[in-house]
């Protein structure tokens, strides 16, 4: 599995394929040419992190975060479970997400074990959303941003279809046929392509 700040093998051989295949992509890879994927190289951390974000903006996502890390320490089981309910709401947490953040921890013990680098994506997903408030979202950012597997396009999220209708078609709205007509040139590199059309939105870093 990938470790805390590796970057994909892939990055820059992508960077160069998705410049051949797509003019628009090409520009704005050359605007924002030291973007980087980084790992965290931690799937409780990412899976908890990417939890806080569902339904919020980056930036509230971002204030519910550091109120969390401040309260239990390092983002562990034990820590989070450590925390009553109400010291938890108290981050800026609904009491859904703390529900949810409470029973991945509890569960964690029977994720640590696989063996994720030797499964195929969806059988990664399949895994992740058994866990109560894991949805196809959710696993798709531990995919991006732990696991760095190179092609996932995660059609759920709002910041990258708002990238790409900003990209693509001057702000305005468009079908998800028409956004997944666009992707397709990008194949096998969707992950990259989606990091610069979060960078299209929000030139700050996604981090999950």
């Amino acid at each position: 599995m990938a470790q805390l700040g590796d970057v994909p093998e892939y990055w820059d051989k992508a960077k160069k394929e998705l410049s051949a295949k797509d003019n628009i992509l090409s520009e704005l890879i050359e605007q924002y040419d030291d973007l980087e994927l980084i790992s965290r190289g931690d799937l409780f951390y990412t899976l908890i992190r990417s939890i806080i974000g569902q339904q919020i903006s980056v930036k509230a996502a971002s204030t519910v975060w550091s109120r969390l890390s401040e309260k239990v320490g390092e983002i562990i089981p034990g820590n989070i479970l450590s925390r009553s309910t109400d010291e938890l709401r108290n981050c800026g947490l609904s009491g859904k997400k703390v529900e949810y953040i409470r029973g991945i921890s509890e569960s964690w013990n029977d994720y640590s074990n696989y063996e994720w680098e030797k499964m195929d994506d969806e059988e990664i997903v399949k895994k992740f959303i058994q866990l109560r408030g894991v949805g196809r979202w959710t696993a798709e950012m531990i995919l991006i941003f732990t696991l760095l597997r190179p092609d996932i396009f995660p059609i759920g999220d709002i910041g990258m279809i708002r990238g790409i209708e900003k990209t693509y078609n001057s702000g305005e709205k468009m079908s998800m046929d028409e956004i997944y007509r666009i992707s397709e040139k990008w194949k096998p590199w969707r992950t990259v392509a989606c990091c610069y059309m979060w960078s299209a939105v929000d030139p700050e870093p996604v981090e999950y």
